[in-house]
């Protein structure tokens, strides 16, 4: 997994609440287990118009957000189903930051184990950052997971709480796989013991 440690980019502004996973990628699209791929289908519905075409008025089709790497957004951000697959569309398109006042578990899990970050500000803040957003190309923001700090495109600052140990996750680009590696030592004496005092097993 990708490390995480301080991101600058475009913010888009998706100033929608309870953005549920089906909106994020629809059911159609989950067929597949592979990672690459599903960015060109994020918020399918809402980009796309029935023919194919682009929708020009949804804002991660505007020139300005087209590279977006942070979205800011509602309440209750992932809801409804609990498909992987929703922070594996968000990544793949070059989002690597959500920011909302507040998400769906699962989602919110999901999104660290992805190595995205998803952060939780009151409701004054995520406006603030909000009207940020929508200076389009000016909108240029930086997280700083080490300091744990949002600069906006004015310089002001904005401080996010998170976990300790999902901060130590990300910053080290650690998902459960890498959690376990870390631990291949003990491992491997605790299997050589194993097979030594065991060795019919």
């Amino acid at each position: 997994m990708e490390k995480f440690t301080q991101l600058t980019g475009i913010a888009a502004p998706l100033p929608m609440m309870n953005v549920d996973t089906d909106m994020i990628i629809p059911k159609q699209f989950l067929k597949t287990i592979r990672r690459e791929g599903l960015g060109r289908n994020l918020f399918d519905e809402m980009r796309y118009e029935d023919d194919g075409k682009e929708n020009p008025d949804f804002v991660l089709n505007r020139p300005a957000y087209r590279e977006a790497k942070i979205l800011v957004s509602g309440e209750n951000f992932g809801c409804g189903s609990s498909r992987e697959h929703a922070p594996w569309a968000l990544l793949d398109f070059g989002i690597r930051c959500v920011i909302a006042p507040s998400y769906a578990d699962i989602f919110y899990n999901n999104c660290f184990k992805n190595g995205i970050l998803p952060i939780v500000l009151p409701q004054e803040d995520v406006d603030k950052l909000m009207e940020d957003a929508e200076r389009g190309a000016n909108a240029t923001v930086t997280v700083d997971l080490e300091k744990q700090e949002i600069t906006g495109p004015d310089g002001g600052s904005i401080h996010f709480d998170i976990d300790p140990f999902r901060k130590h996750c990300l910053l080290n680009g650690l998902d459960d796989i890498g959690l376990t590696l870390e631990r291949a030592a003990t491992i491997d004496t605790f299997e050589a013991e194993a097979a030594q005092a065991r060795p019919w097993v």
